[in-house]
């Protein structure tokens, strides 16, 4: 089996460490040897001889060896990747596809998609504090709908760019990237391209955010300090003033 492990701009506060080299000779110091040593000579070591098709044993296995609260020894890159091809292994095995060796024989719904459409925070050099702004069409009937809606809210959302003069070039996730006026501003902006499009905010289609607001709280004032990233002027919250604001 095999198995590819996704790569983040931003790391949470209590996000699995992702294993990196430090070796600035290479790769800026992003290389991932260090982890895939690990896989080869750590992790294979422990996991030959499970039975493929225990995945809760071998995970579990991965996770004693590391012995970390956030995988920082043997390094998430390396478990999950380890954990991934095992799946998709057993799945080889049983003959059958990985989406119903993970979701069982009665699966046939596919997960309602979340795109990833405006790009700020460290996605991004756009003076935007969250970090990705999401469109889920909840409303659409089927997986192909869903997709087809949130292809004609991207375009529309272009456009409307594109008349106010702003930058059509996207970050880091696909999502474009343009110099809105705040937060609020990206917000409001979605909501009018959705509504562009011929679609309901809050009923057709909704809003997600993965807001990384531990890449803007300042620990020491215990705040949320918008200004980071939208500059002079924006916003400086409490904790509850950033569950106010969100809600």
């Amino acid at each position: 089996g095999r198995g590819m492990v996704p790569s983040g701009a931003s790391t949470g506060e209590h996000e699995a460490v992702e294993l990196r080299d430090g070796d600035k000779s290479r790769y800026g110091g992003l290389g991932t040897q260090k982890a895939v040593d690990n896989v080869n000579n750590i992790i294979a070591e422990a996991v030959i001889g499970y039975d493929v098709r225990d995945q809760q044993a071998i995970d579990r296995a991965m996770i004693a060896l590391d012995g970390t609260p956030n995988k920082g020894k043997l390094g998430a890159n390396a478990i999950l990747g380890v954990s991934i091809a095992v799946a998709r292994a057993a799945a080889d095995y049983l003959e059958i596809p990985l989406y119903s060796y993970l979701g069982g024989f009665n699966t046939k719904v596919l997960p309602t998609p979340m795109m990833n459409i405006i790009n700020g925070g460290s996605h991004s050099d756009a003076p935007i504090a969250f970090q990705e702004f999401m469109i889920v069409p909840a409303g659409a009937p089927t997986f192909k709908e869903a997709l087809r809606w949130g292809a004609e809210i991207f375009h529309a959302l272009k456009k409307i760019l594109k008349s106010r003069g702003l930058e059509t070039a996207v970050g880091d996730e696909g999502g474009f990237a343009p110099r809105f006026d705040g937060t609020e501003d990206g917000v409001e902006t979605i909501l009018a391209a959705i509504e562009a499009a011929g679609y309901v905010p809050g009923k057709d289609v909704f809003l997600g955010f993965d807001c990384a607001s531990s890449e803007f709280y300042d620990k020491e004032r215990k705040v949320y300090d918008y200004t980071r990233f939208e500059g002079e002027g924006a916003a400086v919250r409490t904790a509850d003033e950033q569950i106010d604001y969100l809600e």
